[in-house]
């Protein structure tokens, strides 16, 4: 196992495995069905650095999951405590509610700072409850509200939170209010060509649906999307795409919401994701890493927006004082150390080691992503079962490349074990579970970033031969 926070030879621990069983007993036993992570990652941290949890077994992990994304800068960064410890001896009042406070007027400066130009120009802010899907319902009721529409356009595969307007918006609705659009994508695209040619025709269908007088579509109250599809798999939208989007939008008065909970603050080599495309939005959504890994989340918006009422949306725990601090010592930190650049730079290698991987292994689908938000989908090389008329559409040009193999979700599941087992933790996203994602600190070494994948390498090879060994 690694050191504690880069490579060398580990110190030997000190192991309490006995509190480590019995605290992972009383939480099955006590909590609820609900839970997520704690299924698919039996540890117990009791310490952590940079991208280092030490559990209370004893036992060393590289934390590629980061509280899916919320800590940019890592576990306990020096600047994060720093802030929390300065807010704590000051004094200060901890819980204000919406009232005006020195901390929370910095963190609004420092936000501001990093917007795209085009909305920080005009920007209203509005604080929300601490989680993500509470700013996306804001932002829902938001547009509704400036609008005088109730419908809303989202995307097939989107994750916009649990709450029940968050929900309908994301990928796994059934009952909604919402109009599913299709997410271009290459190696699983709706038309089953990828490429510019299957932006074109996500962008084309887009277009019709709202034009077409009998499309049973009426007027929206505004557009949600993610730069980059997390949970739905790690799909970046092509820069294109989302530059006709914004025109789609703008052309027909229609508010674009970008979500960027997960793909914020320097993720994908970018501080905001939509900065690629060079989109300005008309409201954004933030969470996550705003909050140097403390709850907080914000809705920033244009200003001709801003006509609710006092009290339209609210919530007792929308001035977190010591996320504020946090946060912006955090946003302040990857600015000033351009992170967003070293995200960028370092994302790149690890994409194409990774997607060499795919020589070297059938069952790797593709391996996707932007900066440090990286996925590798898993598939089953045996499975692939020809469309019905595929012998007739044989010779299209347009769909000559070979078709996605069937998602394998058991062996993505193996591979993220297989990883644990190794000290690195990863978890599992896309439509079928069966995206392996890699969400590191942005404050990763080249060694560090070198041992993830060869960690993963590993857990591949050794799933793919006990793949070998039952058939």
């Amino acid at each position: 196992m690694p050191a504690p926070y880069g490579g060398g030879t580990q110190q030997t621990p000190v192991r309490d495995t006995v509190a480590h069983e019995g605290i992972l007993r009383r939480q099955c036993a006590r909590e609820s069905a609900a839970r997520t992570y704690a299924r698919a990652l039996p540890i117990v941290p009791v310490r952590a650095r940079g991208l280092t949890i030490e559990g209370a077994d004893g036992r060393r992990y590289l934390d590629c999951l980061s509280g899916a994304g919320t800590l940019a800068l890592g576990h306990n960064h020096p600047v994060v405590l720093e802030a929390i410890r300065k807010v704590l001896d000051s004094g200060a009042p901890l819980h204000v509610l919406d009232l005006a406070t020195p901390v929370k007027d910095a963190f609004t400066t420092e936000l501001f700072s990093t917007l795209p130009p085009g909305l920080a120009d005009r920007a209203r802010i509005q604080f929300c409850g601490p989680a993500g899907t509470d700013a996306v319902e804001a932002a829902l009721k938001l547009v509704r509200t400036a609008t005088g529409r109730s419908g809303l356009l989202s995307f097939a595969g989107a994750y916009h939170g649990m709450t029940a307007g968050a929900l309908e918006a994301s990928g796994g609705a059934q009952d909604v209010r919402v109009t599913r659009l299709p997410y271009p994508q290459d190696y699983r695209c709706p038309f089953g060509i990828g490429g510019p040619r299957g932006a074109e025709l996500a962008a084309r269908w887009t277009e019709s649906l709202l034009d077409d007088t009998k499309s049973g579509v009426p007027q929206p109250a505004g557009m949600i999307l993610e730069p980059v599809q997390g949970e739905g798999g790690v799909i970046p939208a092509p820069d294109a795409w989302l530059r006709r989007m914004r025109t789609v939008t703008e052309q027909r008065s229609i508010p674009l919401v970008v979500d960027e909970v997960q793909t914020g603050v320097g993720r994908t080599g970018a501080f905001w994701a939509v900065e690629h495309s060079g989109v300005v939005p008309d409201v954004m959504v933030l969470s996550k890493a705003i909050g140097g890994s403390l709850p907080l989340a914000v809705v920033v918006y244009r200003d001709d927006l801003d006509v609710w009422p006092p009290g339209a949306h609210a919530g007792t725990f929308r001035g977190n004082q010591l996320a504020m601090a946090a946060g912006a010592a955090t946003l302040s930190y990857v600015r000033e150390n351009a992170l967003a650049e070293r995200a960028a730079t370092l994302g790149a290698r690890m994409l194409g080691q990774l997607r060499r991987l795919s020589d070297e292994f059938a069952c790797v689908g593709e391996v996707r992503g932007r900066g440090l938000m990286i996925g590798v989908e898993l598939v089953d090389p045996e499975g692939a079962v020809p469309a019905p008329g595929a012998e007739e559409l044989a010779g299209d040009p347009l769909l000559a490349g070979p078709a996605p193999l069937p998602a394998a979700p058991q062996l993505a599941a193996a591979v993220r074990d297989a990883c644990l087992h190794r000290g690195l933790i990863v978890e599992l996203g896309g439509r079928h579970s069966s995206v392996v994602r890699l969400l590191p600190p942005l404050t990763i070494t080249d060694e560090q970033a070198a041992a993830i994948v060869d960690r993963l390498a590993d857990a591949l090879a050794s799933v793919a031969r006990t793949r070998r060994h039952e058939s």
